[in-house]
Formats: structure tokens, sequence, C-alpha cells
């Protein structure tokens, strides 16, 4: 997207949204969202998906909320609490933790959850731009819908009237509000709760024409014909899968014939979210992604039902993965996504992350699950295995995350002989800023216990001064690392006692300090492999490898 197309775009988001404002705050715009109340739910849709009963005794005895081990304490029924980042509104909000409460179980965990619901009713009566907004109150429906037979079936009439009241309100207001601006996970989150909604209220069926007609649309869109998302992240992915798996359930459950469309999205997706599994099932760090409980991926691949196998190409959405013996290479040969599914991607073209069996070598630096400085910092080209200019990042971005700009043309080249994989990429990102083109190719052989990389930097213009290069190779925590023969090659030790030895040429090898938050909220102290050169012509090359040690 051009930048005029991106300001335009922009300006006339908020025009959309101000005006959305003017119309949803008014007593007028209130009111009608009354209406009948029907008695009770026709069914409540099954939960798929395993909750934490740690996370609910937390809740229950502390008030604190909790995403993946982070936690925040909620004082004085403040919905919206002021110090908390977009993760943690959005979480509160949603009651994506009502399936915890039901993982505890018991008379403790249903009237917790219907105090909480009973009071989020008292205080968001009326529409607010916060805890109103589409993708919030879809989330929410899905989770208050699917969780009624737990916490609401045995509840007293005064709630169930209160608590269908408020589901019809927001239903209505869902109804009126979808599409807008949305676009991405959050619109899918706001699909599902129409789609609940018109499922399980009697004669809402209106409501599930709508969602089936915008889901219809939406996975063609989100989901690229290789199966990747149109995010490029591995973590949305399967949150899109869930989501698919989600209504399909809910259909069936109501009595509706099966979708054919919502099938042949999960048939695409399910192979693709395979793509991104290391040889510990668990997810590689691309565009925001942490690695995800290995359980968790695999429920989703189950409960879609598709036996798809794994690619070794993901065209569409820019990834290539070589597997050979016991050696593993998936790399990021893609563009970045198109505006608006850029505000969380990654800067880092041309990163990868190589494993054998179950151990991790190469990882990228990943991501934090709510703190927005570490997002933001693990953006950055120099927290990725990749080769970075000047070590600066290889595009700015805009005050909305968005990039400002983004390589034009990216080229790959794959050629698999019998027991030799090359893969060949050329990106143009950086001419912008200085007229260089960065060219790395990949080489594996020898069952994979031989991994080598190249590459080349060339100025075609001319260039008009010298320029740092640095290649950051992150290693995982477990990896152990020390540089031998004076500094020139360094030997790694993985976990299970094997050794692997790394040399490099075209420019001096370092070993430095680094972070990984793969999973979870606290940075894990790693070192890297760096390799700094300079740039003085208008060509540089730079050379490196990986070989098992016999």
């Amino acid at each position: 997207m051009s930048l005029l197309h991106s300001v335009q775009t922009t300006v006339i988001k908020k025009i959309r949204t101000h005006a959305g404002r003017l119309t949803y705050n008014s007593p007028l715009y209130n009111w009608s969202l009354g209406g009948t109340v029907p008695h009770k739910l026709l069914f409540s849709p099954c939960d798929l998906w395993a909750g934490d009963a740690d996370n609910a005794r937390w809740l229950i005895h502390s008030g604190a909320f909790t995403i993946e081990g982070d936690r925040l304490e909620l004082h004085n029924a403040n919905w919206n609490p002021q110090d908390a980042g977009e993760n943690w509104i959005a979480h509160i909000n949603s009651f994506d933790w009502i399936r915890d409460l039901r993982a505890l179980g018991g008379d403790a965990g249903r009237k917790s959850a219907r105090k909480m619901i009973e009071n989020w009713i008292h205080n968001h009566q009326s529409w607010d731009e916060v805890t109103w907004r589409s993708d919030l109150v879809g989330r929410r429906l899905g989770n208050w819908l699917a969780g009624y037979d737990f916490f609401g079936e045995s509840a007293d009439e005064r709630f169930q009237e209160l608590f269908l009241d408020s589901v019809v309100r927001q239903l209505r207001h869902l109804g009126h509000a979808l599409p807008g601006m949305l676009s991405g996970l959050p619109l899918l989150y706001a699909i599902k709760g129409l789609a609940y909604g018109g499922l399980t209220l009697e004669g809402r069926e209106n409501y599930l024409e709508q969602a089936l007609n915008l889901l219809d649309d939406q996975i063609d869109k989100q989901i690229l014909s290789d199966g990747g998302h149109v995010t490029r992240n591995p973590q949305s992915l399967m949150e899109t899968i869930r989501i698919l798996i989600d209504i399909r359930a809910a259909l069936r459950q109501g009595g509706y014939p099966s979708i054919v469309k919502i099938q042949h999205g999960l048939d695409r997706a399910v192979p693709a979210l395979r793509f991104f599994r290391h040889g510990d099932g668990a997810f590689a760090l691309f565009n925001n992604c942490q690695e995800s409980t290995v359980e968790k991926i695999k429920n989703a691949v189950m409960q879609a039902s598709s036996r798809a196998r794994t690619l070794n190409s993901l065209p569409h959405s820019g990834y290539e993965r070589v597997s050979m013996g016991r050696s593993l290479l998936i790399a990021d040969v893609g563009k970045p996504p198109s505006w608006p599914h850029d505000q969380n991607a990654h800067i880092a073209p041309l990163s990868f992350e190589f494993s054998h069996g179950r151990e991790r070598i190469f990882v990228n630096c990943g991501t934090h699950p709510t703190c927005e400085k570490w997002q933001d910092a693990l953006r950055s080209t120099p927290a990725h295995n990749t080769l970075i200019i000047d070590d600066r990042n290889m595009c700015d971005l805009n005050k909305d995350g968005s990039m400002g700009h983004r390589p034009k043309t990216i080229v790959v080249d794959r050629d698999d002989k019998k027991e030799v994989t090359l893969i060949d990429a050329c990106h143009d990102g950086y001419v912008p800023i200085n007229g260089i083109t960065h060219r790395r190719r990949f080489y594996m052989a020898d069952k994979g216990h031989d991994f080598r990389g190249e590459d080349n930097l060339t100025c075609a213009t001319g260039l008009a001064v010298p320029h740092d290069v640095a290649l950051r190779f992150h290693l995982h925590p477990k990896v152990m690392v020390s540089l031998i023969k004076g500094g020139e090659e360094a030997l790694l030790r993985l976990n299970n006692g094997t050794g692997w030895r790394f040399t490099a040429q075209g420019g001096k090898l370092e070993l430095e300090n680094s972070v990984y938050l793969g999973e979870g909220i606290r940075p894990r102290k790693t070192k890297q492999l760096v390799i700094r050169g300079n740039m003085t012509t208008d060509h540089a090359q730079f050379k490196w490898a990986l070989q098992l040690e016999s």
C-alpha cells in the first residue's frame, strides 16, 4: 500500500470512528438496543478448549487476572484500569478467563463467574468506546454463551433475566456495528459472537445469516491460498483455526448443516499450522509469535479434523521449510503483511530459525504477551537471525505501529535434490535507505548435519558511504557456546550433549549477550553469535556454516 493510500485510509478510519462514537454514545441509541428478550437460551455452545484452574484460583482468592503467567489485580470493579495495556483490557473485558473458572469447577467457580458478570453488566448498561468495542463484544458474547451451562443454568431467575437482557443488547449493537472498520482476528472474534447469538437466541436467525455472510468473505481474505494467515503470525493462524472450529461445532449443535467453506478454510490452514512447528512441537518465533503450548497446538489440529500433510513451502505467506534428517530450517522469505495487518509484524527480512530434533539452536528473540515496550523492542531487525546494516531497522514504524515502507520485490528460488536443498532469496528493502540489495542463500546437506549460509550485499547505484554490517545468530538459552581457535570459530553444545561447530568468513566473529522471550513473560538470558564486517565497495559477501561435530 502506498504512503498516500495509507494516509487516506487512516483519515477515513478516523472520520468513521468519530461518526460511530457520536451515534453510539447517545441516549437514543442506548434506548434502541432495548426490546423483547427471550426467556432462555436454545442451547449453550460447547467449549472445546481447556482452561487453567490455577489461573482461576488466583482470580478468586487474589482478584488477579492471568495472561501467560503475568498477573494483574482488578481493584474496585474497575474494568478499564488506566495503567493496563491493550492486551489486559481485552482479556479482562472479553471474559476469556471464564474458561479457567470452569476448569476449576465447583460452586466457587460458578459463583465467581456470576458475580463478575453481574458486576460488569451493572457497570456497562450502555455503550462505551472501550468495553463495547465490537471485537470485545464478540469475544464476550462467545465466552458468556459457551459458559452459560456452567454458571447460568443453576442461577436464580433474576440473574438469568439480567444476563439475557445484556446479551440481547450487546448482540443488537454488534449487528449494527459490523463490519465497521474491523479487520483480521478482531473481526473474526466479532463474527463468532454474532453467530453464537443468532444460534442460541430464538428468533435471532438474521444475526446468524449476517455472521455467516461476513465469515464467508473473511475466510478468503484472512486464510491465504497456502493456508497461512494474512498477518503471517503462526499464533494468529491457530486462533483463526480455533474460531472456525468453534463456529462449525456450534452450527452442528444447533442442527444446521456443515458449511463447506469453513472446512475448506481449515483444510488449507492446518497444514500451514504444522509448517511452523519445531521438533519439540511448538511454534517457531516469527511476527509477534511465542512458542505456545504443545497441547494447545495439538488440540487445534485434532479438532480441525484435517489430515493434509505438512508443506515445505508457503509461497503466498512467504516462508520456506527444509526438513532433513533430524534438522529443521524455517526461513522467512516474504514481504511484511499489508496494512493494517502489519501493526504487530516484525521487521525481519530473510530471518530464520534452526533446530535439531527437539533442540532449538538458532531462534529469533520472540515477543511479550502483555508488555508493549518489550513487544516494540523485539519487533526490531536486530532481534532476529538476519543481516542488519548500520544496526538499524530495515524500515521505520508509523504511529499506529504499521511499517513506513517495505520491500517492493522479494525473489525466492528453491532447488531440492536428493540429499541437498538450496534456497536463494533476495529483497530490496534497504534500497530506499542506502541503495543496497540483500541476497541470502541457505544450503543444507549431509542428512541435515551440514547447514550453511551466504549473504551478499550489492549497491547498484554506487556506494555513497561505508556501512557497518552485522549478521546475528541468536541462540536458544539451553545452548552452551564458547569461542575457540582464538575467536575464529564457535563450539555449540546442546542440551542432549551433541556438539556443533560454527564458522564464519568475511567478518569478525563475536559472542554477545541476548534475550529470549519465546514463552511466558520473563526474558531469559542467552547469547548470540555476531559476524561483524564492513561494506566499503559496491559488493560485500559473508559466509557462515554450522556443522555437526563427529
